[in-house]
């Protein structure tokens, strides 16, 4: 069993920050790459950031490039996601989620495992 709980969310004003944590935990649960997705109303779920079992390779969508950083502390079984100059269209519900294989990937179907979500204000 792998269980990811997301924390930090909250709501901002435009141009504010928040850093949201995921903490893994299940003994089943190793080091793979992870990633945040987010959901907005009446959207599909989007890819936001990636980052590798080490942490040394990074991948993020053209929308929050220059923005957003991702991090991961595998001793603690957490991964991080820095959120800068938050616009109102940042405003969803963040995932965290892991792959079921060693590769970093944008691609949501590659992703096995996910939390609960936690929701993102951005006020205009």
């Amino acid at each position: 069993q792998v269980q990811l709980v997301e924390s930090g969310g909250g709501l901002v004003q435009t141009g504010g920050s928040l850093r949201l944590s995921c903490a893994a935990s299940g003994r089943t649960f190793s080091t793979y790459p992870m990633g945040w997705f987010r959901q907005a109303p009446g959207k599909e779920r989007e890819f936001v950031a990636a980052i590798s079992r080490s942490g040394g390779s990074t991948s993020y969508a053209d929308s929050v490039k220059g923005r957003f950083t991702i991090s991961r502390d595998n001793a603690k079984n957490t991964v991080s996601l820095q959120m800068n100059s938050l616009k109102p269209e940042d405003t969803a519900v963040y995932y965290c989620a892991t792959t079921s294989g060693l590769a970093v990937t944008t691609n949501t179907g590659r992703y096995a495992y996910w939390g609960q979500g936690t929701q993102v204000t951005v006020s205009s």
